[in-house]
């Protein structure tokens, strides 16, 4: 992709961030986001990233183009309280709308879903395919997740068809690398600092992904949008739980792992991605976890390294 004109949603997230700066070389970037840290907006400012403040879901667009080529919709208001739904139909559903109309005539878009949405199975180690029933399972950290991506997902086919536009719905399970946010990392910072893991379940697969990947993989996954809306899962190609990853991070530190299990009824035994649609659409991903894992602490705790070498 080059010379595109680009908006990316949610830029301030991991994830929307690392696919900011790697679509920025030859391509026109821009980043909407609400920008409540300066910081954030500095970082993306210096590389060449045209910021913009913007609450998606009041629906008022008048200092964002319409032109773009590609749409990248990450923004995402996730509620801990089930009184939290209100503001997260608001964001995720209408706000998905809003978009997508202003941005209609959009070579393709990309409306982020997530492995949240997938149904409850007694076997932690099924790997959810894209045809999968979703609805009923509510994890622990959000009483909006599911309910309000669902319906995101839902808005989202809509203008696929109703405007024509191009659209892939992928659904994120488990990203990871040197950024702070992501699961896999914010309990190898917990294992670091001597913190306890929680786990909902033992064990507790993922099949994460690195973000390095996912840079690798956006421009295939842009090129596979269509009308009606393609539906991939976006996730590695390894199940890897969160006991085994919080012992990984505890051998690079030389520390141990301190991991309790708190069942959560309701919640899924497991979170694995069935990834064979994605791979026909952009190959094997190219970071092994235990590598992209390993070079995610040294990126973060190069100090403990240091110590390690001496």
């Amino acid at each position: 992709m080059m010379d595109q004109k680009i908006l990316i949603t949610g830029v301030t997230s991991s994830v929307g961030k690392a696919l900011a700066k790697s679509l920025s070389s030859g391509n026109e970037v821009w980043g909407a986001a609400r920008f409540s840290d300066p910081a954030a907006r500095a970082e993306l400012d210096a590389v060449d990233i045209r910021t913009i403040s913007l609450d998606i879901g009041a629906g008022d667009f008048s200092g964002l183009p319409a032109d773009f080529t590609h749409v990248l919709h990450l923004a995402y208001f996730r509620g801990p309280r089930p009184e939290d739904l209100v503001e997260a139909m608001r964001m995720n559903a209408e706000g998905t709308g809003l978009l997508f109309s202003h941005c209609r005539t959009a070579k393709a878009a990309l409306y982020m879903s997530s492995h949240v949405i997938y149904n409850f199975n007694e076997d932690p180690w099924h790997h959810a395919a894209e045809s999968d029933p979703f609805g009923a399972a509510a994890p622990s950290f959000s009483a909006t997740a599911s309910v309000s991506k669902i319906s995101g997902e839902a808005i989202a086919r809509y203008c696929a068809r109703e405007f024509g536009l191009p659209m892939v719905i992928a659904r994120l399970n488990a990203p990871y690398g040197p950024a702070s946010g992501l699961l896999p990392t914010m309990n190898m910072d917990q294992v670091v600092a001597g913190q306890t893991v929680y786990a909902r379940w033992d064990p507790e697969p993922y099949t994460p992904i690195h973000l390095d990947d996912m840079c690798d993989q956006v421009e295939a996954m842009l090129a596979a949008a269509s009308t009606p809306a393609e539906i991939v899962n976006w996730a590695g190609d390894e199940a890897v739980t969160v006991q085994q990853w919080a012992q990984m991070a505890a051998g690079f530190a030389g520390k141990e792992a301190n991991i309790e299990v708190r069942e959560t009824p309701g919640a899924k035994r497991g979170s694995c991605a069935d990834t064979t649609k994605r791979k026909s659409i952009t190959g094997p991903c190219k970071v092994s976890f235990e590598d992209g894992f390993r070079r995610t602490f040294e990126q973060r705790h190069a100090r403990l390294v240091g110590e390690a070498d001496g």
